[in-house]
């Protein structure tokens, strides 16, 4: 039964996706807004919600081990095989903001996380623990981030106010579908989380692994599956926004989210994963500045980082 329904949750991450972008990048249009801001705020939270939900619930059963693993793990999936396969399918034009801005935003996001879990490190402290404290200063860093492109977004429509929007775009169908879309992606991604998970454990895989692997691509499916159909359609902008802010969620939010309700100690084998994001986060902001397209031969070379750092993770577990 867990098989058949893992399958039932694939079924519905690809559907809800396909409808998700559909609504998401006509809402863009009625907005008056570039996609990659869609991608950025709604696309981004809606995909991110999988990891909110694991990584709080997990947090509140004193599972650590799984909060960390799920968003670390979730980020390096985006990076490398979300973002490697999404270009390998269709070569994604990167706005100049983007590689200025936003991408540099994981960076300081990621810089943050490492410092704030090095307690032992910098602080001498017996145990290294994500605090109470440190998840507040996550969630002020999103609601920066959130100021800064909710004005970025109204400078844009104010420059597009006057471009006629097509009559066939309707604001009541294009909610419903985005709304539905997510539904299907949301419930979808907690079948093939659950399922998935209780395969994991019968094969006799640990928690940290299991929070890495299993949790951490289950929950960044509909990121995948999102970000392929938006590069199927030719919306780099909601493909590549998709990641970007989804990555900065995951950090800012959930982990924030998560550390709020209950400190995770930190287990010491997650430091070299957070360092291993940090340099695919930099790889990322490098490819982008090429040409401001992240292209085939790049999306190659994600796709390839991401088999070597899973082969790692299990050798290593």
């Amino acid at each position: 039964m867990a098989y058949i329904l893992l399958i039932v949750g694939f079924g519905l991450l690809i559907k809800g996706a396909d409808l998700f972008v559909d609504g998401s990048s006509n809402i863009a249009r009625l907005l008056r807004v570039p996609p990659i801001l869609i991608g950025l705020t709604i696309v981004a939270f809606g995909t991110s919600s999988p990891e909110a939900t694991v990584s709080i619930i997990a947090a509140l059963q004193g599972n650590a081990e799984v909060s960390l693993g799920n968003v670390v793990g979730s980020n390096i999936f985006n990076i490398t095989l979300v973002v490697g396969i999404a270009a390998f399918l269709y070569p994604l034009m990167v706005e100049s903001e983007t590689t200025k801005k936003e991408i540099p935003f994981i960076l300081l996001a990621s810089g943050a996380l490492l410092v704030l879990i090095s307690d032992n490190q910098l602080q001498g402290l017996s145990e290294n623990l994500l605090t109470r404290g440190d998840g507040i200063i996550f969630l002020l860093f999103l609601s920066i981030f959130m100021y800064y492109v909710i004005e970025v977004g109204m400078k844009s429509r104010k420059e597009s106010i006057h471009e006629p929007i097509p009559s066939n775009i309707k604001w009541g169908k294009n909610t419903g579908l985005t709304l539905a879309g997510l539904a299907a992606i949301i419930f979808g991604g907690d079948m093939v989380v659950d399922n998935g998970t209780a395969i994991a454990y019968d094969l006799g895989m640990s928690n940290t692994l299991v929070g890495l692997t299993i949790i951490a691509i289950g929950t960044s499916l509909p990121e995948l599956v999102t970000s392929i159909s938006a590069a199927l359609k030719k919306e780099s902008g909601i493909a590549l926004g998709n990641v970007v802010g989804s990555n900065i969620f995951n950090i800012l939010f959930v982990l924030g989210a998560s550390a709020v309700i209950t400190p995770l100690p930190v287990n010491g084998k997650i430091f070299t994963d957070v360092m291993i994001m940090i340099a695919l986060s930099l790889l990322l902001l490098l490819f982008s500045r090429t040409h401001y397209k992240i292209g085939k031969r790049e999306g190659f070379i994600l796709l390839s980082m991401y088999i070597i750092y899973l082969i790692y993770i299990i050798l290593r577990n």
